[in-house]
């Protein structure tokens, strides 16, 4: 066994089992059960009960979380081939490594919950009723992205949906989670269960001054609110051990309970998460979770993510902890799918997603006049807005005067 330079390796090891396909009973009919075990995939602060050991999946629901699991893989590695042919430009952060959390996390929660998140956000975009080709063309900067090419990478939204971004700035979306969380307590009806919101953040960002002041207010208030720390062991380019004296990040809520979960294994987010759900919305305020998974590309696509940490450890933790692997695993060992079904439904979804990127490129490119849409606002009205009384342009005498 080689040596690995960095700490980040040693912490996966120590505070997550590895995923493993359970052991599993069967049922027999058209879409086949099955009881996957989960011992060791949790661990509680503050709580006096826990998730419970088991989860019960049927071969449609595994392989619909897989199939979405991989176009989210397929995806972000068409964004960076993008990025790189400079189709793409400013900002990218990609999530591959960590799909599990969001498929699990958006299995668990309802329709009608709230979800903000940091600006590693396309999959969460996907994930929440979005499509590949809203998601690219975006990236690319055509008017029919997600955001009217008026967000790029860091800025997915979808009011349908109930999914709020994509936030810019490091924590600044967890105060918005939290008064998400207020409107959606101001709004439930007496005696009914309230919908929930969750705000995720990295590791890099839990000792924020904002986080704690808005984790406060939730405690104070019992508001339905989910802290979800993305623990992907480097905030940007420093591992955990070097940038937080508290790296026990489901703790961190002090009185407020906390749970942490194997982030790499997808029944286990969905189990996990669907207890922190429901523990929220019954009125017993917020709940701090800890996702422990990893990133495999560097922060940003401006960071090769290899100065900080060495190909070996990338390389070990997707040979033992991928959690695409462990999904195509669990299918097999269950017996909803062989090797051979599985590479056709890749093959299908690798295509239908270079079929997506290939007519997003032929879209359109946003008019200039558009810089300056939805800025002042008329009306509570979608799209009644005004311009800007003044808008300065480079060239001065192609300059805006109301």
């Amino acid at each position: 066994m080689f040596a690995i330079q960095r700490t980040a390796l040693s912490a996966l090891a120590r505070k997550a089992a590895a995923p493993r396909a359970a052991a599993a009973r069967f049922m027999s009919s058209d879409n086949p059960s099955a009881t996957f075990d989960l011992t060791g995939s949790f661990e509680v602060h503050n709580l006096e009960s826990e998730p419970e050991n088991t989860i019960d999946m049927t071969k449609d629901e595994l392989m619909k979380h897989f199939e979405l699991m991989y176009t989210m893989r397929r995806m972000e590695i068409t964004c960076d081939n993008e990025y790189k042919a400079r189709n793409i430009r400013g900002f990218c952060h990609l999530y591959d490594g960590q799909e599990a959390v969001a498929t699990g996390i958006n299995a668990a929660l309802a329709p009608e919950d709230d979800w903000i998140t940091s600006y590693r956000c396309h999959c969460q975009a996907l994930a929440r009723g979005g499509s590949v080709g809203a998601v690219i063309s975006e990236l690319f900067g055509m008017v029919e992205g997600m955001s009217k090419a008026k967000g790029g990478s860091m800025h997915f939204y979808n009011k349908k949906h109930h999914f709020w971004g994509g936030a810019g700035i490091v924590g600044a979306q967890v105060p918005v989670g939290v008064g998400l969380s207020f409107a959606n307590k101001y709004n439930a009806k007496p005696g009914e269960d309230m919908n929930v919101a969750i705000a995720c953040y990295g590791d890099g960002a839990a000792n924020q001054g904002q986080i704690w002041e808005a984790a406060n207010m939730a405690s104070l208030w019992k508001l339905p609110m989910i802290f979800c720390i993305e623990n992907n062991h480097y905030g940007m380019g420093t591992s955990i051990d070097r940038h937080s004296s508290h790296s026990d990040y489901y703790k961190m809520g002090n009185h407020i309970p906390g749970i942490r979960i194997d982030g790499m294994n997808l029944l286990a987010v969905k189990r996990g998460m669907s207890f922190v759900r429901d523990f929220c919305s019954s009125g017993n305020g917020p709940m701090y979770v800890e996702m422990m998974t990893y990133r495999y590309h560097g922060h940003s696509m401006s960071d090769p993510g290899t100065t900080y940490r060495n190909r070996e450890e990338i390389a070990f933790t997707r040979s033992t902890r991928d959690p695409l692997e462990f999904v195509k695993k669990t299918l097999m060992d269950a017996g909803f799918a062989d090797a051979d079904e599985i590479k056709e439904v890749e093959k299908r979804i690798r295509r239908e997603v270079q079929e997506e990127v290939s007519e997003a490129k032929k879209g359109n490119r946003p008019g200039l006049e558009e810089l300056f849409k939805h800025v002042y606002a008329k009306s509570m009205e979608k799209d009644d807005y005004e311009y800007p009384p003044h808008i300065r342009m480079p060239d001065h005498a192609k300059s805006f005067w109301a």
